[in-house]
């Protein structure tokens, strides 16, 4: 048998593989974890008592009455997530031009924010600042002579936001896009003594095609019709003016800012993390969740997998937390060690 020829020296000493080769050593060196604690669960609540009504399309999500939510809200806390954010879906009854219902005392996320907090006292609840749940229009804001005014509509934004901090928000999220709101914001609540109130503002919010099942499971997609929110959302080829968007916030009293959409938008949430060093959310939007489902539900990849994967990248990115439909799943999960 001929000699087998060697290669002494033809490979290097330095092997990556090694410390690949098993679970123990792959731990060792992770340089990024996805924990419960990096969640927050964003969810949907609609008019009823024990109502669970599934959203076409978000497989796997359900818009539900507030003492349904109350309920789940015990289970997220239980599995470690700190905090859920909460999207009503009106009544189109309750919808008119100038969304009137977000200054409604009683309305579905005020309800919400006193059951929660008072099933769940120690979960955070965050909630949206915007009016397109409540206009008839379906746009983020006050419409005058064809054009969304910015300046009318932040004075309706700070009673919003008023009128859920009464209700026992701990997090106003401003998602609106508006110049100048989150100082506006943060004058407005100080001045009513909820200056422990804090503000994560929507500072990059792109005018992006994948919110569409959001607004299906709010109501709002028929409301916009043939609408876009260009005027005021961020153009999806810019970089520089997002940056100049979070500086804006952070000096008018942002606590926290976020990137939306997430996945499309990785560089933005790299810069703005390494820019500012703020804390930084990213929002896994309703098309991004709903098409990893969907083409996990055919066979095309591992659905739940790739969440798992999104999710950890998020991470890897710079988030120090993200905003998922798929939290409640991912803490369960990660608490099987999966």
């Amino acid at each position: 048998m001929a000699d087998q020829p060697t290669f002494l020296g033809a490979f290097p000493d330095t092997r990556l593989r090694r410390n690949r080769r098993d679970a123990w050593s792959r731990e060792l060196v992770a340089e990024n974890r996805l924990r419960a604690s990096d969640l927050i669960w964003t969810v949907f609540v609609r008019e009823g008592l024990g109502e669970i009504e599934p959203v076409v399309s978000m497989p796997g999500v359900d818009r539900v009455s507030v003492d349904v939510l109350a309920e789940r809200a015990a289970e997220a806390h239980a599995l470690g997530i700190p905090a859920i954010a909460v999207f009503p879906k009106t009544p189109q009854e309750l919808k008119n031009a100038d969304g009137d219902e977000a200054l409604n005392s009683d309305n579905l996320v005020c309800q919400a924010v006193r059951a929660v907090k008072a099933a769940v006292p120690g979960l955070g609840v965050v909630c949206d600042v915007a009016l397109d749940p409540y206009t008839s229009h379906g746009q983020d804001g006050l419409i005058r002579d064809g054009y969304v005014v910015n300046d009318e509509t932040v004075h309706v934004l700070c009673r919003q936001a008023i009128n859920q901090a009464e209700a026992g928000c701990d997090v106003i999220a401003p998602s609106d896009m508006m110049d100048g709101r989150i100082g506006a914001i943060r004058t407005t609540l100080d001045e009513a003594g909820y200056e422990h109130v804090r503000l994560m503002a929507y500072s990059a919010k792109y005018a992006s095609v994948f919110y569409g099942p959001f607004r299906d499971a709010v109501g709002s997609d028929g409301n916009l019709g043939g609408g876009d929110k260009r005027t005021y959302q961020m153009d999806p080829g810019n970089t520089d003016e997002a940056l100049r968007e979070v500086a804006f916030d952070i000096d008018e009293g942002a606590d926290m800012v976020m990137i939306k959409p997430g996945m499309p938008y990785l560089d933005i949430l790299r810069r703005v993390k390494e820019t500012f060093g703020l804390p930084t959310y990213v929002y896994q939007v309703s098309g991004e969740y709903a098409m990893l489902k969907a083409a996990g539900e055919r066979g095309w990849l591992d659905g739940d997998g790739a969440l798992m994967e999104a999710l950890l990248c998020f991470k890897r990115a710079g988030a120090d937390g993200i905003l998922t439909y798929w939290a409640m799943e991912a803490a369960k999960r990660l608490k099987a060690g999966q």
